[in-house]
């Protein structure tokens, strides 16, 4: 078995990431090829390493995209195929509770591929607990028992109603019908009973199953069901809810019995319709109750009016694309999650830190000329002609990566020259203190410095980093810092940046060097863009309610990823509107609407068109804030 991939049977939960295991997780991160289906949400798909070969086995109701038979060949085919792979087949649910993941293991172990089985919270028990309703309760049910709506066609019964396919979770429809019953104080595990007893439901295999004209379907038990005071919950169940009510009340289940269908359970697109067992089906049509669903019946449902807690959250039923840096979309993803939003991280830049270089020099501080690989240089190095002692080469083209000589790479030793350090990004915060931390510097050669920092979120990143500000602008933006820098330079009969260190990134625009003209700027990061996005995950972005920007760089990104298809490099970005070489490819519909975290990264998303809800201050909680009240 060594010589194949191991497969790992995971299961997804009922939706929301936060209810996604941990090993889980940690599987995805690693793994090479997975293999999904139509209910995995996107968010646990954002789990995916980048470079993971994405499977699309989704199922529909009514149309099966890949057979189970096919799905099972070809989990073995990647294991034979790819030696010590890691290959994920990520299911909805749990893979052992009507997940088929039985099925699966048995293909693999009679091909001698190794596998692990990662349990899932299944839906039975969750998607109620959404809803505020618990499966047991005391006095009021002892006992639960989970049951599969959906069943093989060739065994059902005569009736033409009894003939419709019906598949919640991902399930193919010759998955047979069969029911798991539940103490609550036991795990989920088969109980086989007679029918006249009242606790317990009846699990059979189709194949064993003897049928009673009138009485059993496919192995189903329904005077046993109807018999039994706990509460029944109904996997996979809508198109045969109208037959199931029927012979449930025909086997003597009170036909006032409270009854709930759970609409997309533990999403922000959560919806609870309630009714009695003799008013379900007109229901079902009424209120367009749709899959994917879960029916729970018994008088349970009724605390669901006291106890359902989720239904007011403010962003319930909102999908938001959150376009940060993958490193740092983490908060106000989590933020807007415990809103009730449901968020799609699509990073459109990526920063790494790079060793410091100078960009921006003045003559005093300057020991040699600058000079830039051609084929090496991502932007031109500028100094003030009078300021430059000697002339500065850069290639036109600007290609990937800088490599500056002599000079151009920083040195510690000239921190001290400056007396402020300035600080324009939390990317600029942790990229300078890695490499001066990497010189072998500690705190201890900044205790002269003044530290000015641009807002609000780099400010807390530097008090962090045991340090706190004496400058920060009220006005949150690149020109509020230089303004402000420079009239305290003034008061002080100073050339305005005369002792400054600016530290930014390589795309930072001139803004402060124009308004500090005798400052020096170094790069200690680069931005890099989004090269592409997968399909699973343009589809989400072209079903979202918005887009959430932090930075003009990532409206730019996402503009051109979303109109040509893939972004190659920051070149393209900066003439793909003119070059009549790049092509657009295969264009995604988008979201018009768009939150902003401040007035530059606003200006450039009206550039594109989009229509601009802009946070009053420049920070994540603001944003965060300004994005609640307006779905309020």
């Amino acid at each position: 078995m060594s010589d194949f991939g191991k497969v790992y049977l995971i299961g997804a939960g009922p939706g929301d990431p936060g209810l996604f295991t941990l090993r889980g997780k940690a599987i995805l991160e690693r793994a090479d090829v997975v293999v999904y289906d139509r209910l995995v949400s996107p968010s646990i798909l954002a789990f995916c390493n980048d470079n993971a070969q994405m499977v699309d086995v989704g199922k529909m109701p009514t149309h099966h995209k890949v057979k189970q038979s096919e799905i099972n060949k070809l989990l073995v085919k990647f294991a034979k195929e790819m030696p010590c792979a890691v290959i994920a087949r990520l299911k909805g649910g749990d893979p052992f509770v009507f997940g088929r993941g039985g099925e699966e293991a048995l293909e693999l172990v009679e091909a001698g591929v190794e596998f692990e089985v990662v349990p899932g919270v299944t839906s039975a028990i969750s998607v109620p607990a959404y809803a505020g309703i618990p499966v047991s309760h005391r006095g009021i049910a002892t006992s639960f028992h989970i049951i599969t709506g959906h069943e093989k066609e060739e065994v059902r019964g005569s009736r033409p109603e009894e003939i419709k396919v019906e598949s919640d979770a991902e399930c193919h429809p010759e998955q047979t019908l069969q029911s798991i019953s539940c103490h609550p104080e036991q795990t989920l595990q088969s109980i086989s009973c007679h029918p006249e007893q009242a606790l317990q439901s009846i699990s059979c295999h189709p194949e064993q199953a003897q049928r009673v004209e009138g009485s059993s379907i496919a192995g189903l038990d329904f005077p046993a069901l109807a018999k039994c005071p706990g509460t029944l919950i109904f996997l996979m169940g809508i198109s045969n809810m109208q037959m199931i009510a029927r012979r449930l009340m025909e086997c003597g289940k009170d036909p006032k019995t409270p009854l709930a269908f759970i609409e997309k359970g533990t999403t922000p697109y959560q919806r609870t319709v309630t009714c009695t067992l003799e008013t379900a089906a007109e229901t079902i049509v009424r209120e367009n109750v749709v899959a994917p669903a879960i029916t729970i019946m018994g008088g349970v449902v009724e605390l669901g009016d006291k106890l359902a807690w989720r239904k007011n959250l403010p962003l319930s039923g909102k999908r938001l694309v959150v376009t940060r840096a993958a490193k740092q979309a983490s908060g106000i993803s989590a933020k807007l999650t415990a809103l009730g939003a449901e968020v799609i991280e699509t990073p459109m830049i990526e920063t790494r830190s790079v060793e410091p270089r100078v960009d921006t020099c003045h003559p005093e501080q300057a020991r040699r000329s600058l000079s830039c690989h051609p084929e090496q240089a991502q932007r031109s190095l500028s100094c003030h002609p009078e300021q430059a002692q000697r002339s500065l080469s850069c290639h036109p083209e600007r290609s990937t990566k800088c490599e500056v000589e002599g000079s151009g790479i920083a040195n510690f030793a000239d921190l001290a020259n400056f007396d402020v350090l300035a600080f324009t990004s939390t990317n600029g915060v942790e990229s300078f203190f890695d490499a001066f931390f990497k010189a072998g510097l500690d705190i201890r050669a900044l205790a002269d410095k003044k530290i000015a920092s641009v807002g609000k979120i780099t400010e807390k990143k530097l008090l962090e980093r045991g340090l706190h500000c004496d400058f920060v602008p009220e006005d949150h933006t690149g020109e509020g810092l230089g303004k402000l820098l420079a009239k305290i330079a003034q008061s002080s009969n100073l050339e305005p940046g005369a002792s400054t260190l600016l530290l930014q990134g390589n795309l930072a625009d001139d803004t402060l060097t124009t308004l500090l003209p005798k400052v020096t700027r170094w790069v200690v990061y680069e931005t890099l863009p989004a090269k592409t996005l997968p399909d699973w995950k343009r589809e989400a972005v072209a079903a979202a309610d918005a887009v959430v920007f932090a930075s003009s760089s990532a409206v730019e990104n996402f503009a051109k990823v979303i109109q040509y298809g893939s972004v190659e490099s920051h070149a393209e970005l900066d003439s793909a509107s003119a070059s009549p070489c790049l092509e657009p490819q295969a264009p995604c519909p988008a979201p018009r609407t768009c939150f902003s975290i401040g007035r530059m990264t606003t200006a450039t998303a009206k550039k594109y068109g989009f229509d601009v809800i802009e946070s009053d201050e420049t920070t994540m909680d603001s944003l965060v804030k300004k994005i609640a009240e307006y779905y309020a």
